[in-house]
């Protein structure tokens, strides 16, 4: 982990024009950036078109595993934002790539708790998984002598956001005995937000807290493949040929858009548009300081006038 104690604090954005002439990627968080719940943000469609015209190339970054490249694709497509598939990755697609990159056994099994996002990338990676959506309404009725049984051909648990958690998924074969009986099962996390924005109204319980449960039943620590793991940065970089020093990451929360970014030696931008205020930044008790903040991303736009 990169270490905190001599950053400099965060300097408001001043002159975007220096910031974007320096950089030639930029990778964007989604939610609380580009837009919260299911409401784009404001100004954000100009701001991609301001960037794209300045020939930068333009990465969106989520640790919502709740859907696939293919959905959010749709997703960015509904609120009118013209985004390639290419340009996506989600932490759902980062457990399919981190399976791939570690060549795990197509003859073993994944049990997933999550979402269909999961599932979708594990399907188009050629890997079998269990679990997901499906056994939401499932139920353990615990009786004395009452003895589970668990596949032993499960290699792999991975976690994300999962709005029908429940104890049967803990537990259940696919979970806790899978990661505590099975020589050699793989405990992955596409992330450990502590909160979400499942409607731009207020923050939900994140991903997070599923992880959480897992890891205290287990009492094993996961591998986590989404921000501020530097897994989807190394991806990114050898996919697109990027120099990490050529990359601004561009988030809303502190520990984990702002940590990935500085993780991977990139330049950083905390927008307050999201979860992070800022009496958070500036609060004695936070130590991750991005370079710049600003309130959103289309002060790109106004700083940018206003520098000329």
């Amino acid at each position: 982990m990169a270490s905190f104690t001599t950053r400099a604090a965060a300097q408001p954005l001043k002159n975007a024009d220096e910031l974007i002439d320096s950089v030639e990627t930029f990778i964007f968080d989604c939610d609380g950036v580009i837009w919260k719940g299911d409401k784009l943000i404001e100004g954000v469609p100009e701001t991609l078109d301001m960037l794209r015209a300045k020939g930068k190339r333009l990465v969106f970054v989520t640790n919502n595993s709740t859907k696939s490249r293919k959905q959010y694709g749709k997703k960015f497509e509904t609120l009118g934002l013209d985004v390639n598939e290419e340009e996506i990755f989600a932490s759902s697609f980062a457990a399919a790539a981190y399976l791939q990159s570690i060549d795990f056994p197509k003859d073993k099994k994944v049990y997933v708790i999550g979402e269909d996002g999961i599932l979708k990338e594990l399907e188009l990676a050629g890997f079998q998984y269990l679990g997901g959506p499906q056994d939401g309404d499932k139920k353990i009725e615990l009786k004395p002598g009452f003895l589970m049984e668990h596949d032993h051909d499960v290699g792999a648990v991975v976690v994300g956001f999962d709005r029908y958690f429940n104890y049967y998924k803990i537990h259940k074969r696919y979970g806790t005995l899978c990661i505590r009986e099975n020589p050699g099962c793989l405990f992955i996390a596409t992330n450990r937000d502590a909160v979400t924005h499942l409607t731009d109204a207020q923050e939900w319980a994140g991903g997070g807290s599923m992880v959480g449960a897992l890891g205290g039943s287990t009492q094993r620590e996961p591998l986590v493949v989404g921000k501020p793991s530097t897994f989807m940065m190394d991806y990114l970089a050898n996919k697109f040929g990027i120099s990490k020093s050529q990359i601004c990451m561009v988030g809303d929360r502190l520990d984990t858009d702002i940590l990935f970014g500085q993780n991977g030696g990139c330049k950083t931008l905390l927008v307050l548009s999201g979860v992070t205020s800022l009496e958070t930044l500036q609060s004695p008790n936070n130590s991750i300081q991005p370079d710049f903040y600003t309130n959103k991303i289309s002060d790109f736009l106004s700083l940018k006038a206003a520098a000329v």
